[in-house]
């Protein structure tokens, strides 16, 4: 039994169960045994975009010079990504931004990041670039534009599960059987069916119809809040942010909750701090919270139509022509981000800018 399976099984025989969005917390989370706070776990459990290859971020990091000059080229504004895993995505943004280096001097560097373990390689790998980490966005200063990256930071915020019953909604908990943590649902409905009969939680999700018996539906508060600070900062001070994950482009219902370890599926419950937990985006969902802060949204899109419009295939014949070596590697990472069956149509982009114009390039805004 690891360390921190032990410790959830004695918060559950002393407060009784907990939902599913607490024991993801605590998983990945826990100052001395959550998954994240240990080691570097990318390559091992998981593969991001940035890994994969280079032109993912020198891409990002040419479309923020360019939204960077649509907005009159400010002379001071923050540059910020969440959850920069080994910092290799802001190494490839700044490295491609050196094009305009006005832009490279008005940017004030910010990584949200929470893992020691994390924030030591993330400095050896911009060993050079001046850094201000902070453990939330709430602590990078509101005094510039925000120019915000986060790619596969949302998946990872803790989400709530709800189960459709004959008698509502019943929140998923997760409680212990013997040494066993395993599923159960809160006796009392969260959510009661309304007259009409068709049941359902807050905003319910519009042209799904009444749920099955059975039916999941997810929500995750946490998304939705740092959304609408990030939001409520680029209305204010102006700027952009990009979001990319894998996830749907519409709400709906359906249990995604997964883990994942040694680049395999695993059991979600059987090793606590030992598997990535995540969630599929409701990209949805985070729309409507940036529109309800005030922002403007563009529209939701694959992360193959972001990357085909900011031309990827154009950066990888010219990487080709540099490195013939290399043109059988290149295409395949080519293909990886943006092919169908991989990464291209599973993961959204989406980007909030300002209410007035200019927009943000590679979206219709």
């Amino acid at each position: 039994m690891t360390a921190l399976k032990d410790k959830i099984l004695r918060l559950i025989r002393a407060q009784g169960p907990i939902s599913v969005a607490h024991y993801m917390q605590i998983a990945l989370g826990d100052p001395e045994c959550g998954y994240y706070m240990r080691a570097d776990p990318i390559g091992r459990d998981f593969i991001t975009a940035p890994e994969i290859s280079q032109i993912f971020g020198e891409l990002i990091g040419l479309m923020f010079v360019q939204a960077w000059e649509d907005r009159g080229r400010p002379k001071r504004f923050h540059l910020v990504e969440l959850g920069p895993g080994r910092g290799t995505l802001m190494a490839d943004l700044l490295r491609a931004a050196k094009i305009r280096p006005g832009f490279i001097d008005a940017a004030a560097v910010s990584l949200v990041e929470t893992s020691p373990a994390l924030r030591a390689i993330q400095a050896r790998t911009l060993a050079g670039v001046e850094v201000n980490w902070c453990a939330s966005v709430g602590e990078v200063p509101q005094d510039a534009p925000l120019f915000l990256v986060a790619n596969e930071f949302f998946d990872a915020l803790p989400a709530r599960q709800f189960v459709r019953g004959e008698r509502g909604w019943h929140e998923r908990m997760v409680t212990a059987k013997d040494e066993t943590l395993i599923f159960a649902l809160s006796p009392e409905a969260a959510f009661p069916p309304p007259r009409s009969g068709g049941g359902g939680p807050p905003q319910a999700v519009e042209g799904a119809g009444a749920p099955p018996a059975g039916a999941v539906f997810e929500s995750s508060p946490a998304s939705q809040a740092i959304i609408q600070d990030i939001a409520h900062r680029i209305t204010v001070q102006g700027g952009i942010a990009l979001i990319v994950d894998y996830g749907h482009a519409e709400t709906g219902f359906g249990d995604t909750f997964q883990a994942m370890k040694t680049n395999a599926y695993a059991d979600l419950l059987a090793e606590p701090g030992e598997a990535d937990l995540t969630f599929h985006v409701d990209f949805a969902a985070l729309a409507r919270a940036a529109r309800e802060a005030g922002a403007h949204m563009c529209a939701i899109q694959t992360q193959s139509a972001l990357l085909e419009s900011l031309g990827i295939h154009a950066r990888a014949s010219r990487l080709k022509q540099m490195q013939p070596d290399q043109a059988d590697n290149i295409d395949s990472a080519v293909s990886r981000l943006t092919g169908p069956a991989q990464m291209g149509a599973l993961f959204k982009a989406m980007a909030i800018c300002e209410r007035q114009p200019p927009g943000v390039p590679g979206f219709s805004c």
